[in-house]
């Protein structure tokens, strides 16, 4: 088996540089890759999805994932069986879902943030206040008290992006404008205290402190990555985040102890291609699903950890 070695630079210059080999494909067409002790295999295991940039877990047990024409997708996480049982109109973006089975989805065809109900129904939840209209509303997430942050990324290399908080009923507020570096993933650490962002154009990953009034802290900065455009955060149950990008296609981890390393690498664009949103899901939580906003399938890998259980409020 023929490899390719790379050198993967870590952020923090109190950690060393280190090698990692990315083998080549077995038969089967599977990306696997080493590293940490451990291997991942990676396959892409639905085709119909047309470029989706959001993917989910839902507490239902299956995996919802969005399309370029509105298109939300309810799909079995083994089988890869699907079912299209919602329409915006729009272009989905990030999803997340609430404890009564309703979906919530970043429509940047519509700058608004949608409501889908278990049946279907669409309505719109959010599309800003009487002082600024959402612009581009790309990820949302909520935090146990049933406030929903989402990131409004604005224009490219623009910095006008903000971070909005939806309070449990539809009452939105800009919380920030300090996080306007074309915000986009969002992660709640296990405490829920604080929520983690990433500056596409930074390019890398901040942090906010939560107050218990739903303001925000300033931002911290938690990791930068030269030369990437970083998308997507995801959270294991030990702590570690994972960080994937719009290019190159690549999903880092970052550890608790600060060091930063290549998880995956697709250097071929085949398995994963422009990996957007990264969501834990399966039944003990250790199946890493993957949207390709270049392609038209999910990917999905095992992975050696489970993922940090998500919020599920109940919004009445």
């Amino acid at each position: 088996m023929t490899t390719v070695s790379i050198i993967i630079m870590v952020i923090d210059t109190q950690f060393p540089t280190f090698n990692l080999s990315l083998p080549s494909r077995n038969r089967e067409g599977i990306l696997r890759i080493t590293g940490f002790g451990s291997t991942w295999n990676y396959q892409r295991f639905l085709w119909v999805v047309p470029h989706p940039e959001g993917v989910v877990w839902g507490p239902d047990g299956y995996v919802y994932a969005g399309g370029e024409a509105g298109q939300i997708y309810r799909v079995h996480p083994e089988t890869g069986a699907y079912t299209e049982f919602a329409n915006t109109g729009g272009f989905i973006l990030g999803l997340c879902f609430d404890g009564n089975g309703n979906l919530y989805a970043c429509d940047n065809g519509n700058d608004c943030v949608q409501k889908i109900s278990p049946d279907g129904t669409v309505s719109v939840y959010s599309s800003g206040n009487a002082e600024r209209a959402m612009s581009v509303p790309n990820y949302p997430v909520f935090n146990a008290e049933g406030n929903l942050y989402v990131t409004d990324s604005g224009g490219h290399h623009e910095r006008n992006g903000c971070l909005w908080r939806i309070a449990p009923g539809g009452a939105a507020t800009v919380v920030s404008t300090q996080v306007n570096q074309f915000p986009n993933g969002l992660a709640l650490s296990a405490d829920g205290q604080w929520l983690y962002i990433v500056l596409s154009n930074l390019p890398g990953v901040v942090r906010v402190l939560l107050a218990a009034d739903g303001t925000v802290g300033t931002p911290e900065t938690v990791v930068e990555l030269p030369q990437t455009i970083p998308d997507g955060l995801a959270f294991d149950a030990a702590g570690n985040l994972y960080i994937s990008c719009y290019t190159p296609d690549r999903i880092y981890r970052f550890s608790l102890n600060g060091e930063l390393a290549v998880m995956v690498d697709d250097w071929e664009s085949t398995r994963i291609a422009t990996p957007t949103n990264i969501a834990f899901g399966g039944a003990d939580l250790k199946t890493l699903f993957i949207a390709s906003l270049g392609r038209w399938h999910l990917t999905k890998g095992t992975m050696p950890t489970s993922g940090q259980k998500l919020n599920y409020p109940v919004i009445e």
